[in-house]
């Protein structure tokens, strides 16, 4: 006997009361049941038949539902709506059972109101996004995602409703809610096309060998495991760019020539690994060759008279320091007197601010 044949037989051809929907007893039973048990018996059915359909309409749909979606996000979240309507169901059933009539139960606006916006609210945000997300399709599972503002690399483990969960690149879990992603700056690295381009600015002295220096750059970062040594060119949006790694002088500054060398990597997933490879190489390269790395340093100009200082005895045979101080140039002579060359008193007080 199947569990839908025995809650029925459980259940009587009158065995449900039309004004709460509870089970009564059945004529078949030589005893009393009390009609607690009988509740008890019939939830747990219930239960128990809407775990076995969830889980085989889950198994029916699953392979149809990935087939014509294309998207394991679409596919999980269709598939957790199906189950999440199979208990809807089943709980309608176990209050009606219990004795509770949905159009029994009343709240008031207000009441209603106030659990709508505290409790309610933030999760139907998060749906909400959930929704344009599953539908703009900016990240898939699978796919190394950062969010911007964390600086945080990771792969997208789930996409929900609700939340989007991420695996880091230090092997943690980061759950965040579909609302904040929609708000974020997230970068796709493995969007349309894994390769990604990075560039590295190296500043050399204007005494080194130009040609040279950008030589070396471009066959460093060509030694490198992982990154493109050569090929047809790489699309960018209408543009196409060398696939190479390639040097271009960028600036002439204060302290040296500015080159930028730019190059693609294959995938995304060891991108600081690469990076450091490169920078490696391109030290290695200019040592000791005619190409030298820029320091920001300044070159201090004197003239003849700079850092001198006359010192003088006045007429009335005061020592040397004590009485009249002669400065090189155009600053004032002072006399012990406190009155400057030009007889202004405030001046030879200390009041002028220039040059002593």
């Amino acid at each position: 006997m199947d569990p839908a044949t025995g809650l029925w037989l459980l259940a009587g051809q009158n065995g449900t009361d039309e004004g709460n929907g509870t089970i009564q007893q059945p004529e078949f039973l030589p005893w009393d049941v009390p009609q607690w048990a009988l509740d008890a018996v019939a939830s747990l059915v219930v239960i128990v038949l809407a775990w076995l359909v969830a889980r085989l309409l889950v198994q029916l749909f699953s392979r149809r539902l990935a087939r014509h979606f294309d998207r394991p996000s679409l596919t999980r979240v269709s598939l957790a709506g199906i189950r999440v309507g199979v208990y809807l169901f089943a709980l309608v059933t176990l209050l009606r059972i219990n004795g509770l009539d949905l159009g029994n139960i009343a709240l008031s606006v207000t009441i209603f109101s106030a659990v709508i916006g505290v409790i309610l609210a933030p999760i139907v945000g998060s749906i909400i996004s959930g929704v344009f997300l599953l539908a703009d399709q900016p990240y898939e599972i699978g796919d190394m995602i950062e969010l911007s503002d964390r600086g945080t690399r990771g792969f997208v483990n789930d996409i929900t409703l609700r939340y989007t969960k991420v695996i880091t690149l230090d092997n943690t879990f980061l759950v965040v809610p579909n609302g904040e992603m929609r708000e974020r700056d997230v970068t796709n690295y493995s969007a349309e096309d894994a390769r990604v381009r990075l560039s590295l600015d190296v500043l050399i002295t204007y005494e080194s060998d130009l040609a040279a220096a950008r030589q070396y750059m471009e066959q460093s970062a060509r030694d490198v495991e992982g990154v493109i040594s050569g090929g047809p060119g790489i699309r960018v949006g209408m543009a196409r760019y060398p696939a190479s790694p390639d040097c271009l002088v960028a600036n002439f500054g204060d302290h040296g020539i500015l080159l930028r060398l730019r190059y693609w990597v294959h995938e995304p997933y060891r991108i600081q690994r690469v990076q450091s490879k490169v920078q490696t190489n391109v030290w290695d390269a200019f040592e000791g060759e005619d190409v030298e790395i820029a320091y920001p340093h300044s070159h201090l100009m004197f003239d003849e008279t700079s850092g001198e200082l006359q010192v003088a005895t006045g007429a009335d045979g005061h020592e040397p320091g004590a009485g009249r101080i002669e400065a090189v140039g155009d600053a004032e002579r002072i006399g012990d007197d406190g009155v400057d060359a030009d007889g202004d008193p405030e001046r030879g007080r200390g009041g002028h601010s220039g040059e002593r």
